[in-house]
């Protein structure tokens, strides 16, 4: 599932073609995605221009005139960026098309159709996938204080915690894995069992592995693409994820892996304690 580099990577490429144009058209040639899509969007949508393309969590978040366009990627989705006269036949999992006024359309693709295109017109902290969230993890409120105050409460394993949503958004499975390896925390050990001080080490290390997963594109996760086509290269550098009986590559130990939160969890146990 594309998590937030991906999501970040795909906003920086579609947001300097769309914002501040005017919507032309809106094409959707399939209405049956994880939640309907309106069938009166292209009317609604037709003339309002984009002010802003930001990312809350792994939503894109088009912000118009009268309300936001959410989009999420889901399993498999991707957006693409077409230029007048390039754009080509849509295919079978072509499924929306917006088209704006100079020609360049922004096109969602979803094979297996689990994501989403959702129009909102209330304020984005109320909407109900939204107002839930925690914070950003590249963000400001994201830091040594507020993660170790949430951790030392909870018993369930750190891995898990990192995981869910409404502690902190977006760090997703691959990421948890390379974090907690590069802080030498076992993914494993309970959440009240981190100190404060391996808690700033964590922070820091998510940060640096988000940083580092945007600045490569992302990974390639099954078809993912950018808005340009392009695959993510930062599995290239993985030191753990998907590596279970390679040796680790900081003491050569062999790379375990279990099961967290019915998630495929790597580790080196000589390493993570």
């Amino acid at each position: 599932m594309p998590e937030l580099p991906e999501v970040e990577t795909t906003r920086r490429g579609i947001a300097p073609h769309i914002e501040h144009k005017q919507v032309a058209d809106v094409i959707v040639r399939q209405f049956k995605l994880r939640w309907p899509v309106r069938e009166d969007l292209a009317a609604v949508l037709a003339g309002q221009t984009v002010k802003a393309c930001r990312r809350r969590a792994k939503y894109l978040l088009i912000e118009l005139e009268t309300g936001l366009l959410l989009i999420h990627l889901g399993m498999s989705g991707s957006l693409r960026i077409f230029s007048d006269g390039c754009v080509p036949p849509p295919g079978k999992h072509d499924h929306v098309d917006i088209v704006f006024s100079d020609g360049v359309t922004l096109r969602y693709r979803d094979p297996r159709k689990f994501g989403a295109v959702v129009w909102y017109e209330g304020a984005e902290e109320h909407h109900p996938l939204l107002e839930k969230l925690g914070p950003e993890p590249l963000g400001d409120e994201f830091d040594a204080a507020y993660l170790y105050g949430r951790l030392k409460t909870l018993k369930r394993a750190v891995k898990a915690v990192l995981m869910d949503n409404n502690i902190v958004v977006g760090v997703g499975n691959i990421y948890a894995n390379e974090s907690l390896f590069r802080a030498g925390i076992s993914p494993k050990r309970a959440a009240n069992r981190v100190t404060k001080k391996e808690a700033a080490l964590l922070v820091a290390e998510i940060r640096a592995v988000l940083q580092r997963a945007i600045e490569a594109g992302g990974s390639t996760l099954r078809d993912f693409v950018d808005s340009e086509g392009n695959s993510g290269y930062f599995q290239q550098e993985y030191n753990v994820y998907g590596r279970s009986g390679e040796p680790c590559r900081q003491c050569g130990t062999p790379v375990e892996k279990t099961v967290i939160g019915q998630r495929g969890t790597f580790y080196c146990p000589s390493c993570q304690k």
